[in-house]
């Protein structure tokens, strides 16, 4: 110690401190991570909003949908129904399973659409005017709340009714009636219809605020997001659930903030020069939205130490589902696998769009009839040159992705079914033999593998699978049961 005050006086202190040296590289791989997180969040807005846009457009042919082919399968089968005992085919099946599901969708948006010519939009837009500024900026945070809680109970609801419609009946009973789950399913629709039809009226009162001092909160209240998002620990599939989250959330806001500038521009007698009026109010509407996904994902990704390359495995699994749902033997039509997916159901949001535009737009004439015909087959001519380049995007992707063995191998599992049907012994003792001469070699069944012997686990395990009474943690084995962010398993 004495030395050391002897040896170091306070100019050789300063002069150390001044002329002290340090050498990166003896910490290499430390500030190599560093750098490379730096990358991964300046690639985050690229690698998002590619899988943003084509979420987009998925959604977007899947609302489309709704209003193009779905109005013609319903109106086929109709027409077949009415057709088979003409023919004398009594004893073939009437209608296809899909097409009873067509017609029930046919039903259920009609009598809501009828439904909803009792609700006064003025009404509800001049009682939400009346409200406060807080008030309304609670009753709106209170609404995405709500939305996201009915759409996460809606396809369950649309689901049972579905299955409960077309199941075999030498079943035995084990549901309530296709009757009550039809006016379950009515009931949900109508409902979501006029939660979604409040929240285009806040907006809408938000734009036409005069100081927009509701607008600004509103928009600020995304930002809340970050806050509840990004100090949690994320895997790849939370992760994975929600962008999914993020993709309809945002194609909605689109839908209604189109909703709003369609009233408006009623109310100014459709004068093109309104536009430019509402165009900054929806421009920082559309900012705010692209700012917080980016800011929330970019920081999600850094503190779990995610990759930015996990997007594209994102968009190859949302791809993998509509190159599914096209197979012959697909078990879900596209606009469910979608709902299931994202949590967007599209029948409520068309259900309040046609409305809107059957008040907003005035019908007189055969020119305006010949209008509307022109403007429908636009509409298919869209919907129709979207799927087809979806679906070659699609098959790029899961090329891409190398997922093309799980594609085939999930086509061919459904004809394995018929020759099983035969008899439930019959399909035993195969089964049982079966086992006994592959011995520990796992068995292959709709995605997933079972194995009794611990050569066959460990074969699981090495796949990627998961175990019985696991978590799967590939994304590529991600259930198709994924609404509104939350796991069905």
């Amino acid at each position: 110690i004495a030395q050391f005050r002897v040896n170091h006086s306070l100019l050789r202190f300063i002069c150390a401190e001044l002329t002290r040296g340090y050498f990166l590289e003896h910490n290499e791989a430390k500030y190599t991570e560093r750098r490379q997180r730096v990358y991964t969040c300046m690639r985050i807005p690229g690698e998002l909003e590619k899988l943003m846009v084509f979420g987009y457009f998925v959604c977007l042919d899947a609302f489309l949908y709704t209003f193009t082919l779905l109005p013609l399968r319903v109106l086929l089968a109709l027409l077949r129904l009415l057709a088979l005992p003409c023919c004398g085919l009594r004893e073939l099946r009437l209608l296809q399973p899909s097409q009873v599901c067509d017609i029930l969708k046919g039903f259920i948006a009609v009598l809501c659409c009828f439904l909803m010519r009792y609700v006064d939009y003025a009404m509800m837009y001049h009682l939400i005017r009346g409200q406060s500024v807080i008030k309304l900026y609670v009753i709106y945070n209170m609404l995405e709340v709500a939305d996201r809680l009915f759409s996460s109970v809606g396809q369950d609801i649309l689901d049972a009714l579905y299955w409960t419609a077309t199941e075999p009946k030498e079943r035995k009973r084990a549901h309530i009636g296709v009757i009550p789950h039809f006016l379950i399913a009515v009931l949900y629709v109508f409902l979501h219809t006029i939660l979604i039809m409040v929240q285009a009226t806040t907006l809408n009162v938000a734009f036409n605020s005069q100081n927009k001092s509701l607008l600004t909160i509103m928009m600020s209240s995304n930002f809340v997001e970050i806050k509840g998002c990004v100090f949690k620990k994320f895997e790849k599939n939370n992760l994975f659930h929600m962008s999914n989250s993020d993709i309809k959330e945002r194609f909605t806001n689109f839908i209604l903030i189109f909703i709003v500038c369609l009233r408006n521009m009623e109310q100014f007698s459709w004068n093109p020069d309104h536009l430019w009026v509402l165009l900054p109010d929806v421009s920082m509407a559309v900012a705010s939205e692209i700012a917080v996904d980016i800011v929330k994902h970019a920081f999600v990704t850094k503190f779990n130490d995610i990759t930015a390359d996990v997007y594209s495995e994102y968009r190859a699994r949302l791809a993998f589902d509509l190159v599914s749902s096209r197979k012959k033997n697909a078990y879900t039509d596209y606009s469910d696998s979608v709902a299931r997916r994202m949590g967007f159901i599209p029948l409520p949001l068309a259900v309040l769009l046609i409305c809107v535009m059957t008040s907003s737009l005035k019908i007189q004439g055969p020119l305006s009839y010949m209008c509307v015909m022109l403007f429908y087959l636009g509409m298919i001519t869209l919907k129709v040159l979207n799927s087809i380049i979806l679906l070659g995007k699609s098959c790029l992707y899961v090329k891409k992705a190398n997922m093309e063995e799980k594609l085939v191998r999930n086509h061919q599992i459904p004809a394995l079914n018929p020759s099983h049907q035969a008899s439930k012994s019959q399909s035993k003792a195969l089964r049982s033999t079966e086992h006994l001469n592959r011995g520990s070699s796992p068995v292959v069944l709709e995605g997933h593998m079972a194995s009794d012997t611990a050569e066959g686990k460990a074969a699981v395990s090495k796949g990627s699978e998961v175990k019985h009474g696991s978590r799967k943690e590939n994304l590529l084995d991600v259930d198709h049961f994924a609404i509104c962010g939350n796991r069905i398993d």
